[in-house]
């Protein structure tokens, strides 16, 4: 097993470590300043070598290492149940959006098991955590807008209870990425919602600032803000 520690040191990046203190201020980890092309490549390798044992004795100094341990637990080959087993462990110590997004990311095993990840995930919608919650609406954005979900997501936001930053931006997002994919039921979930401004307002405005929707499309939008 490499000397994980020793290695992203030897990674270190002092402008990219500026620049991921800017934007990982709530990160309770010190952050070294380690691309993500060399923590994946690591995580391969952690992967290849004994990814339970890393998995087992890891002890998170660094922002690295809780990405790196995200990386392993989304890509290492283990079966449904197993990455839902580390997985619960890990959304615990999730602290900020970018390691948030980028396991949810990273998590492919879900495209071949979406009922059993949407049960999973239903168990942190009453969760107090920010990062828990996001974790699932990012979650929900990235593999369940189409018609199966869409309805059940669009309660599930309506009734949502979190006042939390990274929170509404997450369901901003979903809106916008929804209305990409599903047009129509998403605009009518617009015209109905009672969704707080702020978060409406932001979802407008990610829409607009999307290249995938028509100048039609956005100038109608825009007629929308509350």
């Amino acid at each position: 097993m490499i000397d994980i520690k020793e290695k992203l040191l030897k990674l270190q990046d002092k402008e990219y470590k500026k620049f991921q203190n800017m934007i990982c201020t709530t990160s309770k980890y010190e952050i070294i300043g380690v691309r993500m092309p060399e923590l994946r490549k690591i995580s391969k390798q952690i992967i290849k070598d004994d990814y339970k044992l890393f998995l087992k004795e890891n002890k998170i100094v660094y922002y690295e290492e809780e990405m790196l341990m995200g990386l392993v637990i989304a890509n290492a080959n283990m079966t449904f149940d197993e990455t839902c087993k580390y997985l619960e462990k890990f959304i615990k110590i999730i602290d900020n959006w970018a390691v948030c997004d980028t396991i949810c990311a990273s998590l492919k095993i879900t495209k071949n098991n979406l009922d059993k990840m949407w049960i999973f995930l239903s168990k942190y919608l009453d969760s107090n955590n920010e990062y828990e919650i996001r974790f699932v609406i990012v979650m929900y954005l990235l593999y369940y807008i189409d018609k199966k979900y869409l309805f059940r997501i669009f309660n599930i936001i309506e009734n949502l209870k979190n006042e939390s930053y990274y929170v509404k931006m997450s369901v901003a997002w979903l809106i916008s990425i929804a209305y990409v994919k599903e047009k129509e039921l998403t605009t009518e979930f617009l015209n109905n919602t009672h969704i707080d401004k702020w978060t409406y307002n932001k979802a407008l405005q990610k829409i607009i600032e999307s290249n995938r929707v028509s100048n039609d499309d956005k100038n109608i939008i825009r007629k929308m803000k509350r």
